[in-house]
């Protein structure tokens, strides 16, 4: 009988370790949803990061562009996925913007997603046309009250934080500024450069050549402090005081994922925001690390939900 037991035993314990070895996490691609066009910031930064995924959690991390709706696309098809781990999205500002702007999204992100880390924080910039008469904020400002109603504002789309950061401007200095919303940030540039268009309060990756080249002037950036892409153009908040847009960016993944899973995907993205090809590929972008836990990624959307939530309500915007 106890050759018979341990036989069993040892049958029992060699049909656990395939299904052990089953059972690590990743052991197929995984799927990591991008919710704009490729090209963008954001989609390039993804792709970063899920390159570095894939060589070092030795599974494919494959992006998938799903655009539309100003992001809420591609969110309700990771939302609606089987919380496996298998699904993944990039998590941007738009996300905590999204839930007070639209009103009959098909998902709440704050209650339907799992939070699981940061990877970068970014900043708008202000910018405005050679032609225009400003070479500061406060002259910006001074000109916008001197003019009532005559500037106009670009921006990628309604709801977007390029939008959301010009109305928050509007707010906190009381100027008049008429919206116009473009396709995309590509778009606007044009109308921006030979002054059609007044003032975009864009990506910085987006403006930066421009800039430069001198087809723009930037008058400050919307974080609270200076980037190192630019030291000498101030942060707006040192002209209107407590004046801060900071972009973050992470991931998340639809409520439920094992937190086993959770956790492997976290200390491999905080893993990666040590590595100095990560590092330099996000300061490439103006970016800086975001080395963040998911429970305290999840407290920044919550964060920034509640804040733009004030913001939207005060502006009266409001998409069907």
């Amino acid at each position: 009988m106890r050759i018979v037991r341990f036989c069993v035993a040892l049958a029992l314990l060699c049909a656990a370790v395939p299904a052990a070895a089953q059972e690590k996490y990743p052991n197929r691609p995984v799927h990591f949803i991008v919710s704009f066009a490729a090209g963008g910031s954001n989609d390039v930064i993804a792709r970063v990061l899920c390159d570095w995924l894939s060589e070092h959690l030795g599974q494919q991390f494959i992006v998938e562009n799903r655009p539309g709706g100003s992001g809420n696309v591609g969110a309700a098809s990771v939302l609606g996925s089987q919380p496996d781990g298998y699904t993944l999205m990039f998590v941007g500002p738009n996300n905590a913007i999204s839930a007070s702007v639209f009103k009959k999204l098909p998902f709440d992100f704050l209650r339907d997603s799992q939070p699981i880390g940061g990877i970068m924080l970014l900043t708008n910039i202000m910018v405005v046309p050679p032609s225009l008469p400003v070479n500061t904020v406060a002259e910006f400002i001074a000109y916008g009250k001197a003019h009532p109603g005559k500037l106009n504002m670009a921006s990628p789309g309604a709801g977007t934080s390029p939008h959301l950061s010009g109305e928050l401007f509007k707010l906190m200095t009381g100027i008049e500024m008429q919206h116009i919303p473009y396709r995309g940030a590509a778009p606007a540039y044009p109308d921006l450069m030979t002054g059609k268009v007044d003032v975009f309060f864009d990506n910085l990756p987006g403006s930066v050549e421009l800039v430069k080249s001198g087809k723009l002037k930037a008058l400050g950036v919307t974080q609270n402090k200076r980037s190192f892409v630019f030291p000498e153009v101030p942060s707006i908040g040192e002209t209107v005081k407590d004046y801060d847009v900071s972009l973050y960016y992470g991931v998340s993944g639809p409520k439920g994922i094992p937190p086993a899973i959770v956790e492997t995907l976290n200390n491999a993205m905080l893993a990666s925001l040590k590595d100095p090809k990560m590092l330099k590929r996000i300061a490439e972008f103006g970016g800086t690390p975001l080395p963040l836990t998911a429970p305290q990624f999840g407290k920044m959307i919550s964060d920034e939900t509640e804040r733009w939530a004030k913001v939207v309500a005060k502006i009266g915007l409001s998409i069907e």
